[in-house]
Formats: structure tokens, C-alpha cells, sequence
């Protein structure tokens, strides 16, 4: 039987990816998402009232601390010591939404597009969390890899 998943060995059975023999190279992923608001919602979000405290601060510090436990929560995933991570927000008042965008860097033997990923889920949930008293009906979408560099595949750019 040919394995055509690496995280299943020839029996099916679920393993962790062995690194051993790929080369330390420094790789980078930025994700990206959105969360839809209403305008009371992003009133209070730019105007820093909604009682939980500073929205895009606390979203940001939990979009990092989401990167640094993605090994935590995705099963396969490897422990990695993430190089720099960064989360970075842009706001669009006229259609109502937030757009996060998590970049994570690492040298090593495995790429961090999943912990760019959970990052933006993370910071986008947060958002989520110190709202849903104004509004419950927010919604989060369009989260994606936008782009990825370095390891055996080299560079992709997600034209979406």
C-alpha cells in the first residue's frame, strides 16, 4: 500500500512527520482572516469602549500566544522556537470589517503555515470574545495562507 499522506504510516495509522533529515532553512507564512462586525461593534472597537478592555491589543497578544501552542492543539504538529511573530491589523470602517494578518518565522526543519493559521483563528476569536455583548452575529471568514517561503517547496503566493 502506497502512502500518499505523511502523517499516516503504511497501516493507516497517524505519526508525526519525521524531520531528522531535512535542513535547517528559514522559512516565513503569513495567514490572514477576516471578522465581519456590525457598526456599533466597530464603533466601539476604534473608539476603545468596549468594557473588556483594548480589543485589537488583547487580540493581538492572543493571535502570538496562539502561534507559540499550535503544537498544542494541532496533533502533528512540531514544537518549534518561532523566530518572530508578528499580528497586524487592517480596518475597513465603509464594509465593516477587521482583517488580522499573522506573520511567523522560524529556522528550522519544518514550515509554520499551521501556527500563521492558528494564529489568525486565535486573534479572530478574541475579537469575537470581547464583543459578543454588543453583538453576536459577527462572523469570521476568508482565513487563508497567503504566502509561504522557504523549505523543499520554496516560495508560494496564494493569488486569492
Amino acid at each position: 500500500m502506497e502512502n500518499k499522506f505523511n502523517h499516516f504510516d503504511c497501516n493507516g495509522n497517524a505519526v508525526m512527520v519525521d524531520v531528522s533529515e531535512k535542513n535547517i532553512t528559514s522559512r516565513t507564512a503569513i495567514a490572514s482572516g477576516k471578522i465581519f462586525v456590525n457598526e456599533n461593534v466597530m464603533e466601539a472597537i476604534l473608539n476603545q469602549t468596549v468594557k473588556k478592555g483594548d480589543v485589537l491589543g488583547v487580540a493581538r497578544v492572543a493571535g502570538i500566544m496562539g502561534v507559540k501552542r499550535t503544537s498544542e492543539l494541532i496533533p502533528m504538529c512540531h514544537p518549534l522556537m518561532i523566530s518572530k511573530c508578528s499580528v497586524d491589523f487592517k480596518i475597513n470602517e465603509e464594509e465593516n470589517y477587521i482583517e488580522a494578518i499573522c506573520t511567523v518565522k522560524v529556522e528550522g526543519k519544518t514550515g509554520v503555515e499551521m501556527e500563521a493559521l492558528t494564529g489568525v483563528n486565535v486573534t479572530l476569536l478574541t475579537i469575537y470574545d470581547m464583543c459578543k455583548a454588543i453583538d453576536k452575529t459577527m462572523e469570521i471568514s476568508e482565513v487563508h495562507l497567503t504566502r509561504k517561503t522557504g523549505g523543499k517547496s520554496g516560495e508560494f503566493i496564494n493569488e486569492k
